[in-house]
């Protein structure tokens, strides 16, 4: 352990970070209507947003057994690729996350790290487009643990920053983000700009829910530098 106790704020990135659901939605719909298939409604597709690919496309089809879905997935993954080199600016982040991270990443007390249902080659890309390199300590993807809400992502986390699972919270928006920060012993507060209800972030062990990135610091418990200028 360090020898200076420190806060490993953890964020999801689609629904915390970054407004993806047009391209999410446009993606999952194009995936499902390559394979002759009913698209689900786009209140489907945002609901298993933060799921890894494979999880999603299996709570999409639940009811429908005889769907292809690893080739759903792929088609998903492909079309969102295709979408994003198209459009590369159809996502942007979310008023305040940018300075909510620069403001956090200055901090002596504060390590920084992501935990999401992208690829791996999704979160570089994420770091790359908003030039966040150098800003996380550690980067949790799909391709590196089981789907949330399983712990593993969190516990890597704390592993490569070098903290316990006391001293990690997680920032999320779905109730998956929850459940993975609360199955590994960790914070967990959500936000109310994502994709799922306040109710339900609380509901899967949210200790609050957030109105804005500005009320992050005081949500944290971590002093605010300008009151104590």
């Amino acid at each position: 352990m360090n020898a200076a106790r420190k806060t490993l704020v953890v964020f999801d990135v689609d629904g915390t970070l970054l407004d993806s659901a047009h391209a999410i939605v446009a993606a999952m719909t194009e995936a499902y209507v390559s394979h002759g298939l009913v698209a689900p409604g786009r209140a489907a597709i945002v609901g298993v947003v933060g799921l890894s690919v494979g999880e999603a496309v299996a709570e999409l089809s639940r009811e429908q057994p005889d769907h292809p879905l690893d080739s759903i997935g792929t088609a998903f993954k492909t079309s969102f690729s295709r979408g994003l080199a198209e459009a590369p600016h159809q996502s942007g982040l979310y008023e305040g996350a940018a300075d909510a991270l620069a403001n956090l990443a200055a901090r002596g007390d504060v390590l920084l790290g992501l935990a999401t249902g992208n690829s791996r080659r999704g979160v570089e890309r994420f770091i790359g487009q908003f030039g966040l390199e150098g800003v996380f300590v550690t980067t949790q993807s799909a391709d590196d643990a089981p789907s949330k809400p399983h712990p593993a992502m969190l516990q890597q986390a704390a592993i490569e920053a070098d903290v316990e699972a006391s001293d990690v919270v997680m920032i999320g928006d779905t109730s998956f983000d929850m459940g993975m920060a609360r199955n590994a012993g960790a914070r967990a507060i959500g936000v109310s700009w994502g994709y799922h209800e306040p109710d339900r972030l609380l509901a899967a062990g949210a200790e609050r829910v957030l109105g804005s990135f500005a009320e992050l610091l005081q949500a944290l418990g971590l002093p605010d530098p300008a009151e104590a200028a």
